[in-house]
């Protein structure tokens, strides 16, 4: 089927909005669905489960509490074509945006203008770190001894995490989902995360990173049915400083829930964006490339 960019655009960015609205509304900052929300009270300090070995339970089900970052993760009023207006999740520096180069800042308003149907996840690609913490859909965490492993129902995605301290593999190497080594510091799981490609946006609104990019998540329990995520994002070539964001993450407490198979597959029946004969080619589009590392 050959569908005209415009067309396209829509497709991928409704198809994608229908997908976000799906996922059960979170509680606690966030609001539920979309944004923080004014009236929203924060999880109240409190005590958490503890393994045996006496390092924070974060094992279950859990959705991230804000979804408003799925769109855009700056500060974004106004709702601007299939990007609702909402509370971004970006805490440094004030303001909520993010500290591009100019030429970053120009290519980043580029896409949000002519290139959104581009969107890696819209074609359902890996979505990266840390936009695959709140991708809509929730994820699943296990610690199995010496690591710390997430499911996400959201395209087949896992991550796992040792806590060993080896070393992350050659600059060379790009992934997806980047290679994540963690550690304790207190009741604090600190994860490095390297080595990712630069094939994913952080949100809907064509904000992006290149292949340089480090994150450094720390999740920490406020209590038995919250968690605080913050990640430190540093790309030295595409911003000018490094930038925080900040969330919370809320306990799935649903009777019964489980994390379903997700039908959405890289590349399938979106040949319009990934080869010439379907148009691949059209003049000021940049096609999707497929990936052959996950």
């Amino acid at each position: 089927m050959n569908l005209s960019k415009a067309a396209a655009a829509t497709f991928a960015l409704l198809a994608t909005a229908a997908m976000f609205g799906q996922a059960p509304a979170p509680q606690g900052r966030g609001g539920g669905g979309r944004g923080r929300g004014a009236n929203a009270e924060p999880p109240k300090p409190g005590p958490f489960p503890r393994l045996a070995d006496g390092k924070p339970d974060l094992q279950g089900i859990w959705n991230a509490g804000n979804f408003a970052a799925a769109d855009d993760i700056e500060d974004h009023v106004q709702d601007r074509f299939q990007i609702r207006g909402g509370k971004g999740i970006i805490i440094d520096p004030p303001g909520g945006k993010i500290p591009y180069q100019d030429w970053a800042l120009k290519k980043k308003q580029d896409l949000f203008a002519h290139h959104m149907y581009e969107d890696p996840e819209a074609h359902c690609t890996l979505s990266g770190v840390p936009r695959q913490m709140y991708a809509p859909f929730g994820f699943q965490i296990f610690q199995p001894k010496g690591y710390v492993v997430i499911f996400f129902e959201a395209f087949h995605a896992f991550r796992i995490i040792p806590l060993d301290g080896s070393p992350h593999p050659p600059d060379s190497i790009k992934m997806y989902e980047g290679d994540s080594r963690g550690h304790w510091e207190g009741d604090t799981l600190v994860v490095d995360v390297t080595n990712q490609n630069d094939s994913t946006w952080f949100d809907m609104a064509g904000n992006f990173h290149s292949d340089q990019i480090h994150v450094v998540e720390r999740i920490t329990p406020i209590n038995a049915d919250a968690l605080d995520y913050k990640a430190v994002i540093t790309d030295p070539k595409v911003y000018t400083r490094p930038f925080t964001i900040g969330f919370n993450i809320n306990r799935n407490k649903r009777p019964g829930y489980e994390l379903m198979e997700f039908a959405c597959v890289e590349g399938e029946q979106d040949l319009q964006h990934y080869t010439a004969g379907e148009g691949g080619d059209k003049p000021n589009s940049t096609p999707a490339k497929p990936s052959t590392t996950k």
